[in-house]
């Protein structure tokens, strides 16, 4: 009986770590760094995440913003079941979700370089509540942020 009470635990255990990875992979790779990657030197951050993500334009250009998410992935899951819905700018026909609570961020904003990766960011920490496309409940998109 105590057997069964601790694989019972550890299977309960278990599936919340796996709920915590249900972020779509794109967004969850893009968009999140949960917990924070530990770079040395604070305004070193972006530069190095966007080369460890290689996140860049389609045409290998440096994207001028970029936004990381310093949220647990089931939070950001949450998003979708957020009462907090409003017309996305720009697409008309799609509403995006908005979360209930503010997010801690990194802003990354281009400051050099035109090709990835010779582009060289500026750090900024935020909060801000975030605006996502969702598909099936689930992050599809991330449009941006309000603070």
């Amino acid at each position: 009986m105590i057997i069964m009470v601790i694989i019972f635990l550890v299977l309960l255990f278990w599936e919340n770590e796996v709920n915590d990875e249900a972020v779509m992979s794109t967004l969850e790779h893009l968009h999140v760094d949960y917990p924070q990657n530990d770079v040395p030197v604070p305004a070193r951050y972006c530069n190095h995440m966007i080369i460890q993500r290689v996140i860049r334009e389609p045409d290998h250009t440096c994207k001028k913003e970029h936004v990381f998410i310093h949220e647990r992935p089931r939070k950001i899951n949450g998003i979708c079941i957020s009462p907090k819905k409003v017309a996305c700018q720009n697409l008309s026909a799609i509403f995006c979700f908005q979360s209930k609570t503010k997010f801690k961020m990194t802003v990354c904003q281009l400051i050099e370089g035109t090709r990835y990766p010779a582009c060289r960011y500026h750090y900024s920490p935020t909060e801000g509540f975030v605006l996502v496309t969702c598909d099936d409940l689930r992050p599809d998109s991330f449009l941006g942020y309000v603070k």
